[in-house]
């Protein structure tokens, strides 16, 4: 037992889960409704080459829905086994958004089982449309809640604390903290933007080998004007994210920017790199920026890091995280911004190979953002899991078989990981675009 740290080794094991689930609870989240988004524009138009988008989108999200499933039946069973004394605190309060979680969940799955195998079946493709209705609302709202709950750990409220326990507890009061508007708004639209540009650079892939097929060309133009609007909305509500931050977690925003004494004026610190004796280096600071971030006002005060005892500040490396995510959203928007504008004013370079390179980095791009998003969120709330009542140490579980349920779960995720990899690559290699225009033009429904 030498060495053998049960806290250290439940963080990894719950930040290894989150890692993985976070990719297919994402897609998850964003697919259903560029589905729709897909089939609807297909009805409108009377276009089957939307039509088939739905199609061949649908397939692959199924995939991802049964992995997904694993990886959140692995945190619910987690948050007991690994975080007992959190759960036995909290766990009245956050029983009912787990509880319509699960519920929302069910909703969606029903739903996409009805969805998948009744294509075909309606004369009126506007009733087959309705089926998928419930599958993005399903999706949607199964995120919310349990983001809810994310949003509970950081501004707890909804009860009251006597002698070391919660009671008079009010569960939507305890659902509709502070933190919940901007944190399940962000986790929404990220979702759906970092979706759309999977999706886009699946079809920027096809582009840039040189298929120029109008499939790949009218799957990279809706969703690449849908990562626009997405992109914009996640930048406006990160703005408000980190007003919330100025708000009600002062450390988190103060640690992510560096921002050790309270201030006036207070710059926006990007980039950098901080020395062992605190001198911030090679950083680019804008000046104001962090006032107006923080209180819409230049000469706003920003509360300092220095304000808070020593083992109440979250670790100083989620800077880079926060570096991360902000870069990697702006390139985002800018990339989306150029295409659409391309588009309408025919910018021949946005038929470039070059440019078909950058949305292919796109997709993946995405996904790293919203992986140093979350780590940003949940190291940021350190060391508390529920800030203000359980630091993050007291909330985990003594056992002696910590390491080895973490080597178990390494290879589990590392098994669904390439196996799911492995089925969504050789189904679409399999039954290709072209291959199933040419069917379906034998059958009459789209021109090939």
């Amino acid at each position: 037992m030498n060495g053998y740290d049960p806290v250290l080794l439940s963080r990894i094991l719950t930040g290894l889960t989150l890692t993985v689930h976070i990719i297919y609870a994402t897609i998850g989240v964003g697919v259903p409704l560029m589905i729709a988004i897909a089939q609807w524009v297909g009805i409108r138009k009377n276009d089957m080459h939307y039509i088939l988008l739905a199609r061949r989108w649908t397939r692959g999200f199924v995939i991802t829905v049964a992995v997904g499933v694993v990886t959140g039946t692995a945190i619910g069973l987690q948050l007991s086994l690994l975080w007992p004394n959190f759960m036995q605190l909290a766990g009245q309060v956050i029983s009912l958004p787990l509880f319509m979680e699960t519920f929302a969940f069910f909703f969606e799955a029903i739903f996409l089982g009805i969805y998948l195998y009744t294509w075909d079946r309606f004369e009126n493709q506007k009733k087959h449309l309705l089926l998928l209705i419930p599958v993005a609302i399903g999706s949607s709202a199964s995120a919310m809640f349990i983001t809810m709950v994310n949003a509970f750990m950081n501004t707890p409220q909804g009860f009251e604390f006597k002698n070391g326990e919660f009671v008079n507890i009010d569960p939507i009061a305890a659902m509709f903290n502070p933190a919940m508007p901007t944190k399940v708004a962000h986790v929404l639209a990220t979702s759906y933007m970092t979706s759309a540009f999977v999706l886009a650079s699946i079809a920027a892939w096809h582009l840039w080998k040189g298929n120029r097929h109008i499939y790949h060309r009218k799957a990279l133009h809706l969703m690449m004007k849908t990562v626009f609007i997405f992109s914009v909305a996640s930048v406006l509500i990160g703005d408000l994210s980190g007003k919330f931050l100025a708000e009600y977690q002062p450390e988190k925003l103060a640690a992510a920017e560096w921002h050790f004494e309270t201030s006036s004026h207070a710059p926006l610190v990007l980039f950098g790199m901080l020395t062992e004796d605190g001198e911030v280096k090679y950083a680019i600071k804008i000046p104001y920026a962090l006032s107006i971030l923080a209180h819409n006002h230049p000469g706003a005060v920003v509360t300092g890091l220095n304000e808070f005892p020593e083992d109440e500040r979250p670790p100083l490396y989620i800077h880079y995280l926060f570096d991360v995510m902000v870069t990697i959203g702006v390139f985002l928007m800018v990339v989306a911004a150029a295409y659409w504008l391309g588009s309408i004013f025919r910018w021949k370079w946005t038929a470039k190979k070059w440019f078909f390179g950058l949305l292919v980095a796109g997709g993946p791009l995405a996904m790293v953002a919203i992986e140093a998003g979350w780590y940003l969120a949940e190291v940021g709330r350190q060391p508390w899991i529920l800030r203000g009542y359980m630091k993050t140490a007291e909330g985990a579980t003594s056992s002696a078989h910590v390491d080895t349920m973490l080597v178990l779960f390494c290879l589990l995720y590392m098994v669904l990981v390439i196996a799911s990899a492995i089925v969504l690559i050789r189904m679409f290699r399999r039954n290709p675009v072209e291959r199933e225009l040419a069917e379906r033009s034998n059958n009459g429904e789209v021109a090939p």
